[in-house]
């Protein structure tokens, strides 16, 4: 958790400047609040390390999914094509604004594959929801073929890649719409946060009167505003955009540190034949929060994780049996079970989620093992751990060839 590492007087600086004044909320309360607008600030960082040419805070990398979904335009009965490898809040995001989610293979980028996308389009087809997996990029060049091809609307789900790219494009800026994640275990925190990023005028301005009850923030009389739209409250308070203000202006540091820090490891590990990594869009454009390393076969993964954890191997994630973030473990969701009905439970869905046949998403993340990468590692603590995951792979690979 690179961000987390990080915790300093910076964050205390943009804290106590809110507190000072009481203004927790981030919209009026001009002379009170002197001068300091955290979230405004949280979001022009934002635009600073990503280019994009508008950002929005809010309360949660899920809020701001789902608020790029709507302001794009996808809606009740749309079938929006997802991945079954995500922190689940992609396809609650899905589900929640009253869209089908439509599940499609994923390849060794970890991320939706063209090939996996133009199988799964339908006549009822409205959208992709691309989720940029583990700090890393999808391969951006053929997906957008596809995408253009049958015109479709794309939105990004960056929430574990803030400042992650693809050829010198940030994720998040590829499609009508995108979304980074600030929670407790991202490039940078804000505690709890997220950030909807777009370089469409009017996407913008619909996701900024969606994410506040339909409020169009013009005048100077909050109660007195126009509704143009129905929205919710998805607001960020201006605490945790202290938080994200300080932490976002860290990650360029963080990512050269991540980028270091994983290369010393990818150099240490690539010396065992059984362990491969995989695979970026854009290998330049890596966040390198993680390294994600691939073993020969799932099995073989099995066992290893279980001589990790035998052997006190911390710090990574066996993501096949993983209960939020691959399908396999999804069984509210295939049984649909929920405290009230949705409306995929009145329109159906084209895929029976108990009967889905992915057999390359099983067997990418089948043998795929992460470990988180942590820019504040020294050189001792990265040889260490690498001597330990050789370890643990030997032993495995050696009792499968007696």
């Amino acid at each position: 958790m690179p961000g987390t590492e990080l915790f300093g007087a910076e964050e205390r600086k943009e804290i106590n400047d809110v507190m000072e004044t009481g203004v927790l909320f981030r919209y009026g309360h001009d002379a009170q609040r002197n001068n300091h607008w955290k979230a405004k600030d949280f979001e022009t960082e934002v635009k600073k390390i990503t280019g994009a040419k508008f950002a929005h805070a809010m309360s949660s990398g899920s809020t701001a999914i789902a608020a790029a979904l709507a302001s794009s335009g996808i809606g009740t009965g749309d079938e929006v094509i997802v991945p079954p490898f995500t922190f689940i809040a992609s396809i609650e995001a899905v589900l929640f604004i009253g869209a089908i989610p439509v599940f499609a293979e994923i390849d060794e980028t970890l991320c939706l594959s063209a090939s996996g996308i133009e199988k799964a389009i339908t006549p009822k087809t409205k959208g992709v929801c691309l989720v940029h997996m583990c700090g890393g990029n999808a391969e951006m060049d053929s997906i957008m073929a596809v995408i253009n091809k049958h015109n479709l609307i794309l939105v990004e789900d960056a929430g574990q890649a803030f400042a992650s790219s693809y050829k010198e494009k940030f994720t998040g800026l590829f499609g009508k719409a995108g979304s980074y994640s600030f929670d407790f275990f991202k490039i940078a925190t804000a505690g709890e946060g997220g950030v909807l990023v777009t370089n469409d005028e009017t996407t913008y301005k619909k996701a900024d009167v969606y994410s506040d009850h339909g409020h169009n923030h013009e005048g100077t009389n909050r109660g007195m505003e126009n509704h143009p739209y129905l929205g919710f409250n998805y607001r960020i308070s201006e605490l945790h955009a202290a938080i994200g203000l300080a932490q976002t202006r860290k990650v360029p540091g963080i990512k050269e540190s991540n980028h270091k820090n994983k290369k010393f490891l990818q150099n240490l590990l690539s010396k065992n034949s059984n362990i491969t990594f995989a695979k970026l869009g854009d290998e330049s454009g890596d966040s390198a929060t993680f390294l994600n390393i691939f073993l020969t076969d799932t099995e073989t993964a099995k066992r290893v994780v279980a001589e990790m954890n035998a052997n006190g191997v911390g710090g990574f994630n066996y993501w096949f049996t993983n209960m939020y973030h691959f399908i396999n473990q999804w069984d509210h969701l295939k049984n649909m079970q929920t405290v009230s009905k949705l409306p995929v439970q009145l329109t159906g869905s084209s895929q029976d989620y108990n009967k889905l046949s992915l057999p390359k998403s099983q067997e990418v993340v089948g043998r795929l093992i992460s470990f988180g990468v942590r820019c504040t590692w020294t050189d001792h603590e990265m040889t260490e751990l690498a001597s330990k995951i050789i370890a643990c792979v030997e032993k495995v690979t050696a009792s499968v060839k007696v």
